[in-house]
């Protein structure tokens, strides 16, 4: 009855863009959350524990190929499941 599936360690860096070799499909099978400096973040596209930072994208100003532009944000970075 008990369905307890044991949830995958959370890397030190993960990104959300599949292109990226820091991409980990089966953790996106759970929701997970972001907070950098105490306050949970939403808009996360990539995260790195270790080296203290995180990127999200710049409003709406995309690149030439037509991906978001990001900007890289320093703290304190924690990853949990939510």
């Amino acid at each position: 009855m008990n369905d307890t599936k044991s949830l995958p360690a959370l890397p030190d860096r993960l990104s959300v863009d599949p292109r990226s070799p820091h991409h980990v499909a089966e953790i996106f099978e759970h929701e997970i959350g972001i907070k950098l400096n105490g306050k949970q973040r939403f808009d996360v596209e990539e995260y790195c524990i270790s080296e203290g930072w995180v990127k999200v994208p710049v409003h709406k100003a995309l690149d030439r190929r037509g991906h978001p532009l990001m900007k890289t944000v320093k703290g304190t970075v924690e990853a949990f499941y939510g």
